[in-house]
């Protein structure tokens, strides 16, 4: 098969060079200029596996505008944020013909996807699959290859013979991809876990395994999954997981699969990048507004996390300072 990965960041890389990997065909469109121009020059990205094992691997990427390909599939991984922009830029190169896969965090990019794809032919799923970008061109995988699992389902919840054949390439890919039915359960289940472990790892700078083994973690992850459920029953969704099982793949994925992690919002965070919490713990706060339902302790993790953005925006305005200081008395 033939896939573009649009997002060449942490989990666009992996996805797609796994894909590669596993005997596809591959290229990635990116915007971030430094990342496109700095694979470039290398002819290549650097990957690492538990920060071991650094080494070049070839690959194929072009900015939107230079982009001719024609895949049979679009593997989407970009910021919430991000993706409106990205998908005009790419636009003239969608085809009628084509798939578009995604397995983003939060909720939002699904209505942007169907703006430009056919509902029979969005795929949407969730990852939990750690990853992180070093910098331009330098990706890291974490756990050992096979680690993590994700699943998906059509939009249409009726999977055609494509989606069977991507499920393939993703097991091929070491993946181990999990084909449902449920589509709003299936996204909104990795909704829930990065409500909890996404936020509060943020927040408290701290790595998964260090949040876990917190002795009230528990009772804190089981306020907000109780919150987050009461919304999405209100709203109609028929959760893949139940309350338990969702605490237990939080606990899991933490102490087990990923403890060393620290989560992509922590990333942005402690880049000075804003987070994608409005379409997590945010989303899940407008999504109970609908219905009348007040998820305050959604609401107030969403004002700690902005009004921590804007305790990183003032570090680093004093940063950028102190550097022209610098730059000028030398």
């Amino acid at each position: 098969m033939k896939f573009t990965v649009v997002g060449a960041g942490a989990m666009g890389l992996r996805y797609g060079l796994l894909l590669q990997d596993a005997g596809n065909e591959v290229d990635f469109v990116d915007g971030w200029e430094k990342n496109v121009e700095t694979m470039h020059e290398q002819g290549s990205v650097y990957v690492s596996r538990d920060h071991e094992n650094k080494h070049l691997v070839p690959l194929n990427v072009y900015y939107p505008e230079g982009y001719t390909g024609d895949p049979d599939c679009y593997v989407f991984f970009l910021k919430q944020m991000q993706l409106a922009d990205m998908l005009e830029r790419c636009a003239h190169f969608f085809k009628p013909n084509q798939y578009a896969f995604t397995c983003m965090n939060g909720m939002g990019h699904v209505e942007k996807l169907l703006k430009y794809f056919k509902p029979e032919k969005v795929v949407a799923g969730t990852a939990l699959v750690a990853t992180v970008l070093n910098g331009a061109g330098d990706v890291d995988f974490i756990g050992k290859r096979g680690a993590g699992s994700m699943k998906l389902a059509n939009y249409t919840e009726k999977p055609d013979e494509f989606t069977h054949k991507l499920v393939e390439q993703l097991k091929k890919a070491q993946f181990n991809p999990e084909l449902t039915t449920n589509f709003r359960g299936t996204l909104m289940a990795k909704v829930v876990f990065n409500s909890v472990v996404n936020t509060l790892c943020t927040m408290f700078e701290m790595t998964m395994g260090e949040y876990a083994d917190y002795e009230g973690a528990d009772e804190m992850s089981r306020q907000l999954i109780d919150e987050a459920y009461d919304v999405c029953e209100r709203d109609g969704v028929q959760m893949i997981t139940t309350r338990q099982e969702e605490l237990d793949s939080v606990n899991y994925v933490s102490k087990v699969a990923n403890p060393l992690h620290y989560p992509s919002m922590y990333q942005d965070m402690h880049n000075y990048r804003p987070t994608e919490v409005d379409y997590i713990n945010g989303y899940l706060v407008k999504l109970g507004q609908k219905h009348g339902y007040n998820a305050k302790t959604h609401a107030f993790l969403t004002h700690e996390v902005h009004l921590a953005e804007r305790g990183k925006q003032r570090e680093l305005k004093r940063l950028q300072a102190a550097k022209e200081a610098t730059a000028v008395k030398a």
